[in-house]
């Protein structure tokens, strides 16, 4: 057995003497960099903070010190002091999302071009670690708190929100809600939506136009605040044409993968009629076109497919999916937008609706 094997000895171990803290040891502070650089610290607060005017020679020597002595400035005290501008945090549920991380890019760019820094974090669905991040954020002082996607909208879900935004609101913060719905009048919010409706409407339209009163409807779990949308836009289209909603071809789940491809499957070994499918989201009709695939169908020649999204890849499928393009990025900007301008008293918007837009591609064949 070796020593190391044998674990520690059992004989006393001497103490190592301990070794005096020397200046070297502490972080330096705002006076070091003054007295390095000859300068009061005064001074060397204002060329910080860039808002008093010094000469370019102090400014010189101050920053060479900064940079000798590895001076970190109290961003927090700062903060405190209304000297530094407070970022702008994103909070997600799932930044892995194609839609998602598009709305990030959008923020991301945004606050970038105002001098702000971004901040993106992911929540997995978990309330209590949502709570804690907005916590912490309006505790940081951050300018806003974006939250992502939609929801199930709740009176739980009303009351949180409502909770934050007169959290945030009594710290200087705003809270915006982006791809969520309103909320009741008098909460301190900004609200950043998209016409899910209406784009639903479009797409079924299309469908409906182009000859097809056999609609497979793929949509999103019952309550969530998109899906609500989305199956009141297929269902006034349906309306709108004369055409009769039956139980069997309007399903619901979630906006997976998965979900696309077993319910597909699953209507066609039920022999549900229908000869096209709209998908609540690109992704659900990826699972969809497997499905149809697996099953010896072709696209658009035996069935025809609508997406809800226009993720990347939907152009790239074949055929090239035709859906609904969300302005994902401009919900980020103007999110970013709105909250920054109420900030410095410009701007009273605290509802906008972006409109969707119908791209066609080639998965939608005309009948008849």
């Amino acid at each position: 057995m070796t020593d190391e094997e044998a674990g520690p000895s059992s004989a006393p171990e001497k103490k190592r003497p301990k070794r005096k803290r020397t200046a070297a040891d502490r972080p330096s502070t705002i006076r070091d960099v003054a007295a390095k650089a000859g300068v009061s610290v005064a001074t060397v607060s204002r060329t910080l903070a860039g808002n008093y005017p010094v000469s370019a020679e102090t400014r010189q020597r101050v920053m060479a010190a900064v940079d000798s002595l590895h001076y970190v400035v109290n961003v927090h005290a700062k903060a405190l002091s209304g000297r530094v501008a407070g970022p702008v945090a994103l909070v997600l549920r799932d930044i892995t999302g194609p839609s998602l991380a598009h709305v990030a890019a959008g923020v991301e760019e945004e606050a970038g071009s105002r001098g702000r820094l971004s901040l993106v974090c992911s929540t997995k669905g978990d309330i209590g670690r949502e709570d804690d991040l907005v916590q912490l954020m309006r505790e940081q002082h951050a300018a806003a708190v974006v939250l992502v996607g939609g929801t199930m909208t709740d009176d739980a879900y009303h009351r949180r929100m409502a909770g934050y935004a007169k959290a945030l609101d009594s710290a200087g913060s705003r809270l915006v809600l982006c791809g969520r719905p309103p909320l009741p009048d008098g909460v301190p919010a900004t609200v950043v939506d998209y016409d899910n409706r209406g784009g639903a409407f479009q797409a079924t339209a299309h469908l409906l136009t182009a000859g097809h009163r056999h609609v497979l409807f793929l949509g999103g779990a019952p309550g969530f605040s998109s899906a609500v949308q989305r199956h009141l836009g297929y269902q006034d289209a349906l309306r709108a044409h004369a055409v009769p909603c039956t139980a069997e071809l309007d399903t619901t789940g979630d906006y997976t993968r998965k979900s696309g491809y077993l319910r597909t499957r699953e209507a066609l070994r039920a022999r549900v009629e229908f000869t096209a499918v709209f998908a609540g989201s690109d992704v659900v009709a990826l699972g969809a076109l497997a499905a149809l695939r697996e099953a010896g169908l072709r696209v658009p020649q035996d069935v025809s497919v609508v997406g809800f999204d226009d993720v990347p890849f939907a152009a790239d499928l074949t055929p090239a999916l035709t859906t609904v393009r969300v302005p994902y990025e401009e919900l980020g900007r103007t999110a970013v937008r709105l909250a920054l301008e109420r900030e410095v008293g410009f701007g009273s918007d605290n509802h906008v609706v972006l409109s969707t837009q119908l791209v066609i591609r080639e998965s939608v064949r005309p009948l008849g």
